[in-house]
């Protein structure tokens, strides 16, 4: 393409483009959204990326990131999200069994994402979002909290 591609922030860490921010005067909302990945939603859906699995996925990312913004844990958290997990597993909703999708939900602390703590997320606030997706996610039965640290995990699990 006849243009030159100017990358001034490429070498930038994520903290030290907020601290930019901060000093460019941008708002704090901004500034303290989570990271989101590069290569898209579709690093979150771990198997067959569809249509139908893109929705359920962002359905329990939007109840998840809604209940941490609720409960004042979005801003203490640093990046935070739900995963599509490529199993399924038998559960009972209603009086019928089910074999539905999995769903994932992690939330790290970390100041540069080179290293990151998993969230310490209060039980009664994870019970109440596993509650949400379960009851309102058509084909999802059952939600597990990741208590991994990087290293030796990522933060994404891409």
């Amino acid at each position: 393409m006849p243009f030159t591609l100017l990358e001034p922030l490429r070498d930038l860490f994520k903290d030290e483009v907020r601290r930019l921010g901060a000093e460019l005067g941008i708002a704090a909302g901004i500034l303290g959204r989570h990271p989101f990945p590069g290569p898209g939603l579709a690093v979150r859906i771990l198997g067959p990326v569809t249509r139908e699995r893109l929705e359920i996925l962002r359905q329990c990312d939007a109840i998840f990131l809604h209940a941490l913004q609720e409960s004042g844990w979005y801003e203490r958290t640093w990046q935070a999200f739900a995963v599509l997990l490529p199993v399924q597993s038998v559960g009972v909703m209603g009086d019928g069994r089910t074999y539905e999708n999995v769903v994932a939900l992690r939330a790290v602390d970390s100041l540069d994402g080179m290293t990151a703590d998993w969230t310490r997320l209060p039980a009664e606030l994870l019970a109440q979002v596993a509650g949400a997706i379960t009851n309102q996610v058509r084909g999802v039965n059952r939600v597990v909290y990741d208590i991994s640290s990087k290293p030796p995990s990522t933060i994404e699990w891409e």
